[in-house]
């Protein structure tokens, strides 16, 4: 049996007197499109946040690739291979969108000391910010400053930001919050293209995109790990139903 992307081995992180993450073991494989789900104020994104070494755990450890990367800063993280798409839009807007994906491939290859140096205009950069481009649907976009996308295209951008920093894991942060239904339709599509390809962690509150595209759910009730199974043991799980899909499915 192959060895485990990512294991977690019992995080837990407070808030002063408040538990947000309490003792979250768990695996995820190689290839997996694992979602971690649940109400807000569960610990999701503290915990996204800890896998990404945004924040310390209090205690318990984080392996990556067989490495223990527990007290890595994000950036360290991001070179070995674990990368990040945000909630929250974290592009340059006044950038070119083939410069904002270019600047991710700079930093990946290490390929310039000077971030703000103009780094499409480099060659070598400029071929890779393209397949992720067209990876994410939006290479006709590349010439285009990045504040003027709409939001559906700001989170393929973001998304391919992520994905030229060729990511053993990635890890997604509600890349479905606040676009429509049509965008949502078609990041799923993207997302399903890339399942297989490389290993991904989905925080999503949409349940038909989860639903459509875990292989394994975990779901989380106030910081710990109440199921991790497959989608239809998780949709069928009685304490799932009632502390959290009950009312996702009204």
């Amino acid at each position: 049996m192959p060895e485990p992307v990512l294991r977690l081995e019992g995080l837990r992180k407070n808030f002063g007197s408040l538990v947000v993450t309490d003792d979250i073991t768990l695996d995820v494989m190689p290839g997996e499109m694992h979602a971690i789900i649940g109400p807000n104020g569960a610990g999701k994104t503290t915990l996204i946040n800890q896998i990404s070494g945004l924040i310390p755990p209090d205690e318990g450890k984080i392996l990556f690739a067989g490495a223990d990367v527990t007290a890595l800063p994000p950036e360290a993280r991001a070179l070995r291979g674990l990368s990040r798409s945000f909630q929250i839009s974290s592009i340059l807007p006044g950038f070119p969108v083939l410069e904002n994906v270019a600047l991710a491939v700079q930093a990946r290859e290490g390929s310039s000391l000077r971030f703000f140096g103009r780094a499409a205009d480099e060659t070598a950069l400029n071929a890779p910010a393209m397949t992720a481009l067209e990876q994410t649907g939006i290479a006709d976009r590349a010439h285009v400053r990045a504040g003027e996308l709409s939001h559906g295209e700001k989170r393929a951008l973001e998304l391919a930001i992520a994905l030229a920093m060729k990511p053993t894991l990635l890890l997604l942060d509600e890349p479905m919050a606040g676009i429509g239904r049509e965008e949502t339709e078609r990041q799923v599509e993207l997302l399903l293209r890339l399942k297989g390809q490389l290993t991904m962690i989905l925080v999503e509150h949409d349940m038909a995109a989860v639903f459509a595209l875990a292989d394994r759910i975990s779901v989380l009730i106030r910081g710990r790990v109440l199921i991790t199974g497959m989608p239809d043991e998780v949709r069928a799980d009685p304490q799932v139903v009632a502390a959290y899909l009950g009312a996702q499915m009204e």
